[in-house]
């Protein structure tokens, strides 16, 4: 038989696709990954197209070494879907595949473990011995979590408690595969409000079809609940359901609610923290139709689902869900392009909605759904800025907000003392000379992090210990300036000295164990003060929970770019949204310097249609996205010259383009953080009167980009629909 071609997307930097012959190719190959001679070594590809003719005549082509056929081919949306991505974010199609594929994937050990997933049930045996047993073990652990909760799926337990442990208990009888359950809804669900009911039946209206919902509700006003009862509907059509988060942290709470509520179902959990072999597995059986539920961060979004039938984007308004390295990808927008390729529902869910999604349901291109009211007994806290301007804080205190969390102690709750940002002191400076801690490779300063002693940069991760003395004069009076968490927390420590105060933020909770270690924590009742950043703005229900104070929130009011304030907005919301969830009354203090500002006076009315109303006018009279649409040409090089001058050319280069597709492209500016992790940086800002515009231009003009050969310590890269301008 004679060689055939095949084309190959490999992980290189160059937007273009190779060809190779291969011997015995079938059209069950397009999708199958493949190992081919590239230069002087060898690179693993995808298979992208089987074409009939080559680009070059086929005597001159190498041939493929390995055809990869231990594992599933790729199918063809999900192909369609990788194609999409390189097209719309400028990026080479091969490093959006290697970015979509878990790297074992391409191995022939990626699908071992695809036997079945049974659900494990404690045996008669198992219970007895949970009665005589003297001393603990990992499988004893398994054995009374499923006397006490249930059946649950084997591929869970071994990601919560190890596969020793698991076979452990396997092989000594305690637990054995038990029947399965039909996958509905659990005796357990609670009753659903009216207005639950209400938006369940509208938004059960898009099954078989591609419907946009944008389910805005308020915190606490059960929007997972909803989300559980279409997850149930999809299932009992035989359907698969995604399910996106924004952050790893807040899928244990979420798994545990959907491990629970469909015990038989078979929930595969995709995220960054994953070791490889488990997330390639959890991959696969995913793309065999071998899972019903798929939970998960962004990347989740190009995880095959051959019977997808419901997509669910859980805080859709969360910066989370755009990356900001490698492939520059949103994966909000991905799934609404997905949910349109497959035929499916979507639902956007959030408090605090984007304005690019609250305009699209304004416009009639999305259907808004309101939850208006809490679920339970709860009502919406009662918001109140404090005003700053003429009181004395103590180490950024205010005695409002301190008198508050000693009212909260006195009636054994729990407070919540917001500031997004960690550490014990943004920075370490010298009174006598002025000497500040900057990082050495950033245009930033070095926060000071007293737990470990080090002084760390928040960007680039450059540690140094703290001196002794001021470099530059020798002093050895140097200061922490300004305040973090960890120096709130000593604040508040030592102001209630009976009190357990609790820090939460990432240098607290490194790892998944120990995120869920302090959630435990908080619910078990072990903690009265907590101290936390952004970590503790989402998702998160502590019924004890009834104040919350925010520090610092003016910093974002007047920032150079034009979304700052909607996230000061949603995050105001959202970390307010935290007090009250329970039968008691929640409050919120956010400390101001500005208290009579628009953005306050609609926080304190719960407003958020009035604010968005005003942010979308301003946006509006400025040009600014929704109404217009945007993209960044990015360039770093050892020093901003060179930067500039390269983005120079390659505007000069668009201009004409520019003119005939009705886009402007902006002067070269170096950008606010101009130095990072020793690369000066700058940009240009390209702004079109929508996307089909703004598409046709880039498509051209990055032809043309990869034409204009950079110096050798330049590199750039294009940000379609930037999250910061």
């Amino acid at each position: 038989m004679s060689a055939l071609v095949v084309r190959v997307a490999l992980p290189v930097p160059i937007p273009q696709v190779f060809d190779y012959t291969a011997e015995n190719i079938t059209p069950g190959d397009l999708g199958r990954c493949v190992r081919v001679p590239f230069g002087r070594g060898e690179k693993t590809g995808l298979i992208v197209a089987l074409p009939e003719d080559a680009d070059l005549p086929v005597e001159r082509l190498k041939p493929v070494i390995a055809i990869q056929r231990e594992a599933p081919a790729l199918p063809a949306d999900w192909l369609a879907m990788v194609e999409f991505t390189a097209r719309y974010y400028q990026h080479p199609l091969g490093e959006v595949v290697a970015m979509a594929l878990p790297p074992r994937l391409r191995k022939a050990d990626a699908v071992a473990g695809t036997e079945a997933d049974p659900l494990l049930e404690a045996t008669p045996e198992g219970r007895e011995a949970l009665h005589e047993a003297r001393r603990d073990s990992r499988a004893l652990a398994i054995l009374r979590r499923l006397a006490e909760q249930g059946p649950r799926r084997r591929s869970l337990l071994r990601e919560e408690e190890g596969a020793p442990a698991v076979a452990d208990a396997l092989k000594r009888g305690w637990v054995a595969p038990g029947a399965a359950a039909d996958a509905a809804l659990m005796d357990g669900a609670p009753e659903l409000t009216a207005e639950q009911q209400a938006a369940l039946e509208v938004l059960s209206e898009g099954f078989g079809c591609f419907r946009p919902f944008l389910l805005a509700g308020v915190t606490g006003s059960g929007k997972t609940e909803v989300y559980l009862r279409l997850v149930q509907q999809a299932i009992a059509q035989g359907r698969q359901a995604l399910i996106l988060v924004p952050e790893i942290a807040l899928t244990p709470q979420l798994e545990g609610r959907v491990a629970g509520r469909f015990p038989s179902a078979r929930v595969v959990s995709l995220h960054s923290g994953l070791a490889e072999g488990a997330r390639s597995q959890g991959f696969v059986q995913a793309m065999e139709g071998r899972a019903d539920i798929v939970l998960g961060t962004r990347l989740s979004v190009f995880t095959p689902l051959p019977r997808l039938g419901l997509i669910v984007v859980d805080e859709e308004h969360d910066a989370s869900y755009k990356q900001h390295e490698g492939v520059r990808y949103n994966a909000r927008d991905l799934a609404i392009w997905r949910a349109r390729q497959c035929a499916v529902p979507i639902v956007l869910g959030s408090a605090t909605p984007s304005l690019e999604s609250w305009h699209a349901a304004e416009t009639g291109r999305y259907r808004r759904v309101e939850l208006a009211s809490r679920a339970v007994a709860a009502t919406l806290p009662r918001v109140r800025p404090v005003d700053i301007r003429r009181e004395k804080l103590q180490h950024g205190v205010s005695e409002h907000l301190l008198r508050a969390i000693g009212r909260c102690l006195e009636r054994g709750e729990q407070s919540l003392v917001f500031l997004n940002r960690r550490g014990y002191a943004p920075v370490l400076s010298c009174p006598s000379c002025g000497w500040v801690s900057r990082c050495p490779h950033c245009t930033a300063n070095m926060v000071l992090h007293l737990t470990d002693r080090r002084l760390r940069c928040h960007h680039c991760s450059h540690e140094a210990t703290i001196p002794l003395a001021c470099p530059d004069c020798g002093d050895q009076d140097i200061q922490p300036f300004g305040r973090g968490t960890q120096r709130l927390e000593e604040t508040l420590a030592a102001r209630f000295p009976q009190a357990r105060v609790l820090r939460i933020d990432r240098d607290a909770a490194r790892t998944r164990a120990q995120w869920e270690a302090l959630l435990d924590q908080i619910g078990r009742g072990e903690a009265d003060i907590l101290v936390g950043t952004q970590m503790m703005a989402k998702g998160h229900d502590f019924p004890r929970l009834t104040f919350v104070g925010v520090l610092n929130a003016d910093s974002s009011l007047f920032a150079a770019d034009f979304r700052a304030p909607e996230r000061l907005f949603q995050q105001l919301m959202q970390v307010g949204g935290r007090a009250g969830r329970g039968e008691l009354p929640g409050e919120v203090m956010v400390q101001t310097q500005y208290p009579d500002h628009p953005l306050y006076k609609c926080l304190e009315a719960h407003d958020f249609v009035r604010y968005a109303a005003l942010q979308l006018e301003e946006r509006k009279q400025a040009r600014f996205p929704p109404f217009a649409a945007n993209a960044l040409l990015c360039a770093t090089a050892p020093e901003v010259a060179g930067a500039l001058a390269w983005l120079a050319e390659a505007r000069a280069a668009a201009l004409p383009l520019a003119q005939a597709f009705g886009v402007q492209v902006f002067d070269a500016v170096p950008m606010r953080m101009l130095r990072l992790a020793r690369r000066e940086r700058a940009q240009l800002l390209v702004e079109a009167p929508g996307r089909p515009a703004l598409q046709g231009f880039l498509g051209a003009w990055s032809r043309l980009l990869w034409s204009i050969r950079p110096p050798r310590d330049l590199r750039w890269h294009l940000d379609v629909d930037p999250a910061e301008v």
